[in-house]
């Protein structure tokens, strides 16, 4: 086993993506369709992807299943040893790796160097996790009888993943199930089929990792998206994305033939809070890198920006004049930091929602001409709180800013929302931002800082409509293993 986990030497470049990958081999698909993998920014063919149907995703699955009963026997060491070479990888291929998720997803440098970190430290974290599978040994009133819980990897989990992080948000999945003993199809977002499948899976195959262990399949989610859920091989279904396909997904899999456990991390509405005893320049910071890192495109991005009235006025003079300062354009500049929407239904939607924010008359302090898929920084101020522009989850670079009465309102206007996943608030009074923090009703609060965090080894998940179960940790220990009861009648 050892020897076939051994990170190949040699070193070609990334490239040359035109199928799926199944039992460790690079091959085309049976859909008789291609996929044109396109830059958002200047519209260039990255590749052409030969799609997948029904035949490949079962051949998929039925190749995780056969991979994983070997690969959960496998030494702790064996399999913390393929995260390891696949740091080594990740370092040795930096420059490579970041130019494919700035080329693909359209993300500045600024944030796909941050997303080439988070993969790095996920993969670190990785290694770390067959060492963590603890079992137990309980007492039982009955003499002679001890009972043991063993914790075993579930078997096949199949991962869906999104295209605004995809590397990142695949990694945060597939990496936990593989170093647990699970084996993994993963079917990522037809936006980003490289960074978010086909790249990870040649990072995996360098570091060793052997065949069928991770399978990726590039299909439409029409032809075989609600297959991929139902499928009865896999027991845990991990999906990132909206609320309404994860709300479909939960509906495709409880009518699966067998019972799926399901991890779900959805849509979010994440308010940023500044009280009257907030430093302004630090909310203005936290409001500029919450809202338009990525244009917007986060699911943690900071979507309302809700200020005390003692604030207000001077916090918007501020904030304005800091947005008005983005430079936008070229992602692989250095200093841009607004690049391209992902893909047109995107422009779409969020001009479509700033349309509505002008028909509403609210203050357009901040603004500027669409170019192509390039949407400058907005901020509407004066936004009514129960509008479409404050209750929608815009995914683009549109500020809309809520004036609060009081800390009671404020508090009131950030729970107002059918979401829960992150938020932040900012104050002078670390206690007092305590107090609010724990009063929303939200999974992740955080106190003088950015809404946006996603660390390896701290909890991550959301409240109400945002999702189900945890990512990161000992809490994906919990989700991507189970527990088998053994007693002893001595």
């Amino acid at each position: 086993m050892e020897e076939t986990m051994k990170a190949q030497t040699s070193s070609p470049a990334y490239e040359g993506f035109t199928g799926q990958y199944i039992n460790g081999q690079w091959c085309a698909g049976s859909a008789m369709r291609e996929l044109e993998d396109i830059n958002p920014y200047d519209d260039s063919l990255l590749t052409r992807i030969a799609m997948a149907g029904r035949d490949d995703l079962d051949r998929a699955y039925e190749a995780a299943r056969a991979a994983q009963k070997a690969w959960a026997l496998a030494l702790p060491k064996e399999r913390a040893a393929i995260f390891q070479n696949a740091v080594g990888i990740l370092d040795s291929r930096r420059a490579e790796i970041i130019g494919w998720v700035i080329r693909e997803s359209g993300s500045t440098r600024m944030k796909a160097t941050a997303e080439f970190e988070a993969v790095r430290a996920g993969m670190a974290e990785a290694a770390s996790m067959p060492y963590l599978m603890h079992g137990m040994i309980m007492p039982v009133d009955h003499p002679g009888k001890e009972a043991r819980v063993y914790r075993k990897p579930v078997g096949v989990i199949g991962v869906i993943s999104p295209w605004n992080f995809p590397l990142h948000l695949s990694n945060r999945s597939v990496a936990p199930a593989i170093a647990l003993g699970n084996a993994v199809v993963l079917k990522p977002a037809s936006d980003t089929p490289v960074t978010g499948g086909l790249l990870l899976a040649k990072i995996y195959e360098e570091a060793g990792l052997p065949a069928g262990v991770l399978n990726v399949v590039i299909g439409a989610g029409s032809e075989i998206g609600d297959a991929f859920c139902a499928h009865p091989i896999p027991r845990i279904i991990s999906f990132t994305g909206s609320t309404e396909v994860g709300q479909r997904i939960a509906r495709v899999a409880a009518g699966s033939s067998r019972l799926k456990k399901l991890g779900l991390e959805l849509g979010g509405n994440a308010p940023l809070v500044i009280l009257d005893d907030a430093d302004i320049a630090t909310a203005v910071n936290a409001a500029l890198v919450g809202r338009f890192l990525h244009c917007g495109q986060i699911c943690m991005s900071t979507n309302r920006i809700i200020v005390d009235k003692a604030l207000y006025d001077d916090f918007l003079d501020a904030y304005c004049a800091a947005v008005s300062g983005i430079k936008c354009g070229d992602p692989n500049a250095e200093d841009t930091m607004i690049g391209p929407l992902c893909n047109d239904a995107q422009v779409q939607s969020v001009t479509g929602l700033i349309e509505s924010g002008r028909q509403q008359g609210f203050d357009l302090r901040v603004s500027g001409a669409v170019e192509g898929r390039i949407v400058p920084p907005h901020v509407f101020a004066d936004v009514a709180h129960h509008s479409r522009l404050a209750q929608t989850e815009i995914f683009g670079p549109v500020a809309p800013v809520i004036r609060a009465a009081d800390e009671g309102e404020a508090l009131a206007f950030a729970n107002d929302t059918e979401y829960g996943l992150s938020s932040a608030v900012i104050t002078g009074d670390e206690q007092r931002g305590m107090r609010f923090a724990q009063s929303v009703e939200a999974g992740m609060t955080h106190i003088n800082d950015i809404t946006i965090h996603d660390f390896p080894h701290v909890m991550f998940g959301g409240e109400k409509n945002s999702g189900l179960g945890r990512f990161n940790g000992h809490w994906i220990i919990e989700e991507f293993t189970t527990d088998h009861l053994v007693t002893v009648q001595r």
